[in-house]
């Protein structure tokens, strides 16, 4: 199948993040490819990627970055695609410098920045499969289908209490 999602990090120790959108992906039936993409130790690499990623059929970039997190600007800048950006947990700063450097985007380069951590990730994955819902009915399906199952879980079980 063709990736429709292009999920790309900074580093391979911000997989533990970043495989949460690729489960949220999976369950919604979106492909995907994931690659390492540091915009600091590979920018020829980030350039030729965010260049190409229309023309290959990717329809929507999560990138996922930590520290100083330039990686999801930096390849917003390269591509008219819709980027979204999740903030990596950091150790020095607990994921708030990675968060601020995403989120303080330049007017005319837009990121859609998530939560810090697995919840963004996981957000960011459900968020490229609505963008990619907006033009193929199956994805669509599946995501209206994950929202449902979501609602009925909580009102088949309204006490916190029960297991």
């Amino acid at each position: 199948m063709q990736p429709l999602v292009g999920l790309i990090m900074g580093s391979k120790s911000d997989w533990p993040t970043m495989e949460h959108a690729a489960k949220m992906l999976e369950k919604l039936g979106v492909d995907y490819e994931t690659k390492v993409v540091s915009a600091h130790r590979t920018p020829d690499l980030l350039f030729d990627y965010a260049k190409t990623a229309a023309e290959r059929g990717l329809k929507v970039i999560i990138a996922g970055a930590g520290g100083a997190a330039h990686l999801p600007g930096m390849i917003a800048s390269q591509t008219s695609l819709p980027v979204l950006g999740v903030p990596v947990q950091s150790k020095a700063l607990n994921g708030l410098d990675s968060l601020l450097s995403i989120v303080q985007m330049p007017g005319g380069i837009a990121v859609g920045t998530l939560a810090i951590g697995n919840a963004g990730a996981t957000n960011a994955g459900l968020l490229a499969a609505q963008i990619v819902g907006t033009s193929d009915a199956n994805v669509r399906q599946a995501v209206d289908e994950f929202r449902s199952t979501q609602t009925q879980t909580i009102l088949d079980n309204p006490d916190p209490r029960e297991q």
